[in-house]
């Protein structure tokens, strides 16, 4: 058995897999990064009037912004919960 040549082919892989590992990392980060900006967007705009979509699915419309963490939201007619505004995933459209 050559052992040289294993241990080249090990050493060559093991850079491959690494060269990999770091361009899935760039990527990740990007994407992360674009996310959380769309995601500040989304707490800077909100206003009463906007229809939402929470991150299970659920959508609604804001009734009142009661402070910097907790907003009402109406989810069907005279059906009015607080949620908190952190669980915001986008703003579909706004009615004003």
């Amino acid at each position: 058995m050559n052992w040289e040549v294993i241990l080249w082919t090990c050493i060559t892989v093991g850079v491959l897999i690494a060269v990999c590992g770091i361009v899935m990392m760039i990527i990740s980060a990007r994407n992360m990064k674009k996310r959380r900006k769309e995601i500040s967007e989304v707490h800077t705009t909100l206003r009463v009037g906007n229809r939402i979509l929470f991150a299970g699915g659920l959508y609604g419309r804001v009734v009142k912004i009661n402070n910097d963490e907790t907003i009402d939201v109406e989810i069907s007619k005279d059906v009015i919960v607080k949620a908190s505004r952190y669980s915001i995933q986008n703003i579909e459209s706004k009615y004003k």
